[in-house]
C-alpha cells in the first residue's frame, strides 16, 4: 500500500491527528513503528466501543507495524479522569488483575497476537514513582494541568478533583517514554493525555509520538457513549444471536458511523444500500468478526427466520426443571438471567413470554408440562417440567 493509501486508511474516522506530516514522515521511514494503546482494566468485559481504537491499532499491524498494548495495572488504581464529572472509584490490585486477564483474552479477538507486544505499566511506573516523580513534576505546571476542560468544569461546579487524578496524564505520558512510542492511539477524550506524552518524550530527548484519537462510539440508545453501565452496549463476548439482534437495534442515522469505525467497507456503497439490508450486513460482519464467518451466516439465518418470518428457532435447547419453581427461578436456571431480581424486572416489563404470550407474573409454574420460554427478543429455550420441587 502506497503512502497516500496508508494515510487515508489510518485517518478514516479519526477526530484528531497531531500531526499528519509527522505520521507521513514516520511511515515513509521504512522502519517498523511502535504504535501504543493503553487500556486500564476498570471493568471485566469489553464492548464495541472499546473495539474502535483496537480496530485502528489492528490497521497499523496490517501495514506491518508493532502494536504495543499496555495494560494499565498501575494506572487503573489511580483512575483516568478524562471526560469524568466525578472522581472514578479506584480499584484494588486483585480487581485489576482479574479484569486484566479478561482484557488480554478479548483484545486478541481483534489484534494479531504475533504482532503485539503486551506490557503492564507497573513495570516502569512503580520505580518511576519512587525515583523520578519529583524531578518530572518540576517540569510541569499547575496551569498546564488545570487547562483541561474537564478539570475546569469540575472546579467551577465545586466537584472534588483529587491530586491523584491530576497526576494521571503524567503517568500515561511516562508510558510513552518507557516504550518509546512512535504513535499513540486513544479516544477523543484522551487528547490532553496523548499530548502530555509528546512533551515528556521531548524532555527525554526522544522523537515525539504522533497522537491519533478516535470518536467515542454512541451506544444503542443513540444518545450516550457506549457503556455497560448505561445498558446500551454490545459486548465482544455476547452470543452470536444476541450480538446480531442488538446490532439490528442500531438506528439508521448511527449505522454509517458503525461502518466507518468498525469495518473497512466502502461507505459510498453502504449509503446506496437499503437501510435494512445494510444493517443486516453490518450485524453479520460484527458477528463474523468475533465468532467466525459461519456464526455470522447462522445468526443472519436465525434472525430472518425468527423475526422476519415470525418462526420459532429450530432445534431449541431443551432444559428440564422441577415443576413448582417460580418463573424467575426458571429464568435464572435455564434462560440465562443473571439474577432473580433481573428476571423479575424482565417479567414486570413484559419481556418474558410463555408459548408466545406475555408471562403475567412471577409465580410458581406447574403447567403445561412443556412450553417455549422466551426472555427478551432473542433468547428461546424449551422447558420440560419434571416432578414438583420440594421446598
Amino acid at each position: 500500500m502506497d503512502l497516500n493509501a496508508s494515510l487515508s486508511r489510518l485517518k478514516r474516522g479519526a477526530v484528531s491527528l497531531v500531526s499528519e506530516g509527522e505520521l507521513a514522515k514516520k511511515l515513509s521511514s521504512g522502519r517498523t513503528l511502535r504504535v501504543k494503546l493503553g487500556v486500564d482494566p476498570t471493568s471485566a468485559d469489553l464492548h464495541l466501543g472499546h473495539s474502535v481504537v483496537l480496530s485502528k491499532l489492528r490497521q497499523f499491524q496490517d501495514l506491518g507495524h508493532t502494536a504495543v498494548l499496555i495494560i494499565g495495572d498501575f494506572t487503573a488504581q489511580v483512575g483516568d479522569p478524562s471526560g469524568r464529572d466525578a472522581t472514578r472509584p479506584t480499584l484494588t490490585a486483585e480487581q485489576v488483575a482479574a479484569n486484566a486477564e479478561t482484557y488480554r483474552e478479548q483484545a486478541f479477538k481483534i489484534l494479531d497476537k504475533a504482532k503485539t507486544e503486551l506490557r503492564f505499566n507497573s513495570e516502569w511506573l512503580t520505580p518511576f514513582m519512587r525515583d523520578d516523580l519529583l524531578g518530572t513534576l518540576k517540569r510541569h505546571t499547575v496551569q498546564q494541568v488545570l487547562s483541561r476542560e474537564d478539570f475546569k468544569k469540575r472546579l467551577a461546579e465545586n466537584s472534588p478533583l483529587t491530586l491523584l487524578e491530576t497526576l494521571y496524564p503524567i503517568l500515561q505520558g511516562r508510558d510513552s517514554v518507557a516504550i518509546k512510542a512512535d504513535v499513540e492511539l486513544g479516544g477523543n477524550d484522551q487528547l490532553t493525555n496523548l499530548l502530555m506524552g509528546r512533551k515528556m518524550q521531548q524532555d527525554e530527548g526522544q522523537e515525539m509520538q504522533v497522537a491519533l484519537t478516535m470518536p467515542l462510539l454512541v451506544g444503542l440508545d443513540g444518545v450516550k457513549k457506549m457503556s455497560k453501565s448505561y445498558g446500551n452496549a454490545i459486548g465482544l463476548n455476547e452470543p452470536p444471536n444476541e450480538m446480531f439482534g442488538k446490532a439490528m437495534r442500531i438506528s439508521d442515522s448511527l449505522m454509517l458511523q458503525y461502518y466507518e469505525l468498525l469495518t473497512d467497507e466502502d461507505l459510498d456503497k453502504v449509503r446506496a444500500e437499503h437501510p435494512m439490508k445494510a444493517k443486516k450486513a453490518l450485524a453479520r460482519l460484527l458477528v463474523a468478526r468475533f465468532h467466525g464467518a459461519a456464526a455470522g451466516d447462522e445468526a443472519l439465518r436465525y434472525f430472518e427466520s425468527t423475526f422476519s418470518k415470525k418462526e420459532l428457532p429450530k432445534d431449541l435447547r431443551v432444559v428440564s426443571v422441577p415443576a413448582g419453581l417460580t418463573l424467575s427461578e426458571i429464568l435464572v436456571r435455564a434462560a440465562g438471567a443473571k439474577s432473580r431480581s433481573e428476571a423479575r424486572r424482565l417479567i414486570a416489563q413484559g419481556g418474558v413470554k410463555i408459548d408466545g404470550a406475555k408471562a403475567p407474573a412471577d409465580a410458581p409454574v406447574t403447567a403445561p408440562p412443556e412450553f417455549v420460554l422466551q426472555m427478551g427478543k432473542h433468547q428461546f429455550v424449551k422447558i420440560a417440567l419434571t416432578a414438583e420441587v420440594t421446598r
